[in-house]
């Protein structure tokens, strides 16, 4: 937090020789406004036969008894995004088998949190992690991706093509593969899927919305070409499978990879969304939801949206609030005492 110091001004009038100078007095004000650092305070009390004049406050400051101005900052207590977004997701009641998890990171403000805990089967959000993967080795060995490479890639992003995501999950290397770039890209909580199961690639939302980090991040392992790729294709998923995240986004501003899958040894379904989504407050987020346990696809789609709208709406309420007490604080600093003159 940081807090300005008010500049001390105070000015003695000289007594006239010829006539006594008007006195004036300061009447008593109080002004309370809270600012996104913390609450303002100004108060500046009467004093006869002195002038106290002050620049417009932008930090607490009380008067003391001689008429000086002084700054006593007003820590505003840190906001913990992770009960923030716990919160929110009381409203998300999964019914039973169901279990989900989402992590939220607001563009904005910087700030981030993740809800639920555990691995969960990737299904189709792993081709995300595919192409990256595919991009960076690529990066790494100077060339540009090959055609039947970015056909493959269109496909598997855009279409959820499972048999293009199994030439790319051949090509990079497999588990192995991805893995490794994972590495690089930060990733802490995922494993690649055995063999050819590239869908029962194990992964956390936290580690989810890290992956988004670098396809959308400037701080990322990926070039801006390669990012712009990426982006570009989870823009322009096919109609079908316009769900997910995308009930969080204002509309049509969103990209998004979602995956389901129904397991042969549960009957139950895996059903995830992964992207990015400006919400109706203008901001931009990224967002990784993660479920299991659904009786079907449909119930598991409802769940995933329920938690990405609940989500992104707690950070948006959180970011309305700060705007709110950043405006006062800058109606606070403007206003001045009233100062009274007398003979």
């Amino acid at each position: 937090m940081e807090s300005s110091r008010a500049a001390r001004r105070t000015h003695r009038a000289r007594p006239s020789r010829r006539r006594r100078l008007p006195y004036l007095a300061l009447a008593t004000v109080a002004v309370v406004g809270v600012t996104a650092a913390g609450t303002v305070y100004v108060k500046a009390h009467a004093h006869s036969g002195a002038v106290s004049s002050a620049a417009a406050p932008s930090a607490s400051a009380s008067a003391s008894g001689s008429g000086e101005a002084t700054v006593e900052p007003v820590t505003r207590p840190t906001v913990d995004y992770d009960a923030l977004l716990a919160k929110a997701m009381k409203s998300v009641t999964p019914a039973g088998e169901q279990k989900v998890s989402v992590a939220v990171l607001d563009l904005t403000s910087g700030e981030s949190a993740a809800y639920g805990d555990g691995a969960f089967d990737t299904a189709s959000i792993v081709k995300v992690d595919i192409l990256a993967t595919l991009l960076l080795q690529a990066q790494d060995a100077g060339r540009a991706l090959t055609a039947s490479e970015k056909s493959y890639a269109t496909a598997m992003i855009q279409n959820s093509d499972n048999d293009s995501a199994t030439a790319l999950w051949n090509i990079i290397g497999t588990a192995d593969g991805l893995d490794a770039a994972n590495r690089t890209f930060g990733l802490t909580g995922t494993a690649g899927g055995a063999g050819p199961l590239w869908g029962l690639t194990q992964t956390t939302a936290a580690d989810q919305l890290t992956l988004l980090q670098q396809v959308f991040g400037e701080d990322s392992e990926l070039s801006a070409a390669s990012r712009a790729y990426i982006q570009g294709l989870m823009k322009e998923i096919e109609a079908d499978q316009q769900w997910g995240v995308s009930a969080a986004a204002d509309g049509s501003k969103w990209a998004l990879k979602n995956g389901w899958l129904a397991r042969s040894t549960t009957g139950l379904w895996d059903v995830n969304s992964i992207g990015r989504v400006t919400g109706t407050d203008g901001d931009a987020y990224l967002v990784a939801v993660l479920s299991n346990g659904s009786t079907t696809q449909a119930k598991g789609i409802t769940l995933i949206e329920a938690a990405a709208k609940a989500g992104v709406a707690a950070f948006a309420e959180s970011a309305g609030s700060a705007a709110s007490a950043s405006a006062t604080a800058t109606a606070t600093a403007t206003a001045t005492a009233t100062v009274t003159a007398t003979d």
